[in-house]
């Protein structure tokens, strides 16, 4: 059986693939019958109920409503992350930490170097990002050949990563900010923190409040993706009642079924008292995961493809984008900063002897985790379309976000299959402190 992490892992390297196909059928879709796709994300798409009247498109809505659903599912995945996974332990969250820095600032460095005080400078925190579920399928191909310390790593890092991305947002990419919305928003989560404080594991009143906190923050000026990255972040992540008090209670239960001798309103009570105790016993944020990640994983992010990926490769738009400093600063940023980011920031906190390579870990499969980081793709193309409101500017970026994406995927996936195939050394050794190559 497997667990919460081993199930998030496997759900996210398949939906790579899912992912991965509704690229592709974007692109293509995009150069055979553009009229048809720009038709298509462009419907019109009005809600008018009394004072509430939204004028917007489907494009928008699959950006700001369907990537609400990722956005929560990383809230959640963050939530377990920092409290019972590979991110409680402080001393162990350090390396990935200063990697994970390492690999946003130096991406951003290095293209707000090529674009500052030009019509793109805004782009910075595109290359910041790492697809986790492209990143984490291209590591999954190698299977065994690569120690499982490794996955745990680029996950680790990934999440962090995740944080980056969300502050920036947040922070860099609002703008006509509306304080009473905003204050009604937090108001709401705070409300859910307050269920979530109660140990309240019915999950309707938390749905109401966070819909209520989603609706309050798109109107703010804040992402509404904040809002479900904020809820995910606050959903319980214990079960309500002890395993060992469930497991005593659901045994008595199936003891009295099995005696055989009740009513049928007796049995339907065990039962229901069955799936209470599932209720109880099951915490809430893994019961939410479970429930959303394929959702997530199979619908939303393919969706988004399929609506954001999809530009026009001919002559003229390749040439574009050879002469865009956007494309540069993009492709430098995912290709070269994240892989020497990531390498740098673990080599520092190596050197300050804060943190230390897992065992079976070698610095250049740290470099190879650091190239597979730079797999940007969606979360880059979402902050590209909050970075830029020029169409000839977002085309340049996503032409930069794809062309990056798979040249990172390549790179990083041919340095992991090298060093596996030669043996890479350290592995099979016990864990041991590691310095500087």
């Amino acid at each position: 059986m497997l667990g919460p992490l081993q199930e998030f892992l496997q759900t996210t390297a398949a939906g790579g693939l899912a992912l991965l196909i509704a690229t592709v059928a974007a692109l293509v879709w995009a150069n055979v019958a553009p009229d048809s796709y720009t038709e298509l994300w462009g419907t019109p798409i009005t809600l008018d109920a009394g004072a509430l009247d939204i004028a917007t498109d489907l494009k928008t809505v699959v950006k700001n409503v369907l990537m609400s659903v990722f956005f929560l599912v990383v809230g959640l995945e963050i939530k377990r992350e920092l409290t019972v996974g590979e991110l409680k332990d402080r001393r162990v969250a350090l390396l990935p930490l200063f990697a994970a820095i390492g690999g946003m600032a130096l991406p951003a460095a290095l293209y707000l170097a090529v674009n500052a005080g030009g019509p793109g400078q805004n782009g910075w925190g595109i290359p910041m990002a790492t697809d986790i579920a492209f990143a984490v399928a291209a590591l999954r191909l190698l299977g065994t050949r690569v120690p499982a310390q490794l996955a745990a790593f680029l996950l680790a890092l990934a999440v962090i990563d995740d944080i980056g991305a969300i502050l920036v947002i947040a922070v860099a990419y609002t703008s006509g900010l509306a304080p009473a919305w905003l204050a009604a928003a937090v108001l709401l989560l705070a409300l859910v923190g307050v269920l979530a404080q109660q140990r309240v594991s019915l999950v309707t009143p938390y749905v109401i409040l966070g819909l209520g906190a989603w609706a309050c923050m798109s109107l703010s000026g804040v992402s509404p993706t904040i809002a479900a990255v904020a809820f995910g972040l606050l959903i319980p992540v214990r079960a309500l009642r002890p395993r060992d008090e469930v497991a005593a209670r659901a045994g008595a239960l199936a003891d009295d079924l099995e005696g055989g001798w009740h009513d049928e309103d007796l049995d339907r009570a065990a039962w229901r008292g069955l799936g209470e105790l599932r209720r109880d016993g099951v915490p809430l944020l893994e019961r939410m995961e479970h429930a959303l990640t394929p959702w997530s994983s199979f619908v939303v992010l393919p969706i988004f493809a399929l609506a954001f990926a999809g530009i026009r490769i001919d002559a003229d738009s390749v040439q574009a984008a050879l002469e865009s400093r956007v494309t540069l600063g993009v492709v430098l940023g995912l290709v070269v900063g994240k892989t020497l980011g990531v390498l740098l920031g673990t080599l520092v906190a190596v050197a300050l002897r804060i943190g230390r390579l897992p065992g079976g870990v070698t610095w250049p499969q740290v470099a190879g985790v650091g190239a597979l980081a730079g797999i940007g793709f969606t979360v880059s193309i979402f902050v590209a379309n909050l970075a830029f409101t020029d169409p000839a500017l977002v085309a340049d970026a996503k032409m930069g976000i794809l062309a990056a994406s798979v040249v990172a995927a390549v790179i990083g996936t041919l340095i992991l299959l090298t060093l596996s195939r030669r043996g890479a050394p350290g592995e099979g050794e016990a864990p041991r402190a590691a310095g500087p190559p």
